[in-house]
């Protein structure tokens, strides 16, 4: 598993680097270009999952990789999070937030009712005022935000 985990990485870093590669890798008159930091993290990713695969390889045991309640357990994440990323498109990233963070605060951390909506409402409003009205970065909205008018 170890081996499959550390070559799977190791494609993610070289899908960085031909894409850090397209934008431009280079220094321009203004700065870095868009491709110079991605493109040295991905070989960095590169190189350490080859290390750790070679490691992985070399050293690696036959044991159990997790049981099932540990599964279990990585589905409870994984399951939810595959949820918010497709709701995106559907209802924007400052709801499909609110309801993820409810959800696992309610669920897996079993907080009470008040914690759960001041977090769940409080952050993504604290998202939209530094990524919208600070850095002038639009995230992706949904019907909400457009009754809204943001």
């Amino acid at each position: 598993m170890e081996v499959g985990v550390a070559a799977f990485m190791a494609l993610l870093g070289v899908v960085t680097v031909i894409g850090s590669l397209r934008v431009g890798i280079g220094w321009g008159a203004e700065g870095p270009k868009s491709g110079f930091f991605p493109f040295w993290v991905g070989l960095i990713v590169v190189a350490a999952s080859l290390y750790n695969m070679a490691q992985a390889y070399t050293k690696g045991s036959r044991k159990l990789f997790a049981s099932w309640s540990q599964i279990g357990q990585v589905l409870k994440v994984v399951a939810p999070l595959t949820i918010y990323v497709a709701a995106i498109p559907w209802f924007g990233i400052y709801l499909a937030s609110a309801l993820l963070i409810a959800g696992f605060m309610r669920w897996i951390g079993r907080y009470g009712w008040p914690l759960v909506l001041a977090i769940s409402i409080g952050l993504p409003i604290v998202t939209y005022l530094t990524f919208e009205i600070w850095f002038l970065v639009p995230l992706p909205k949904g019907p909400i935000e457009e009754l809204l008018g943001l």
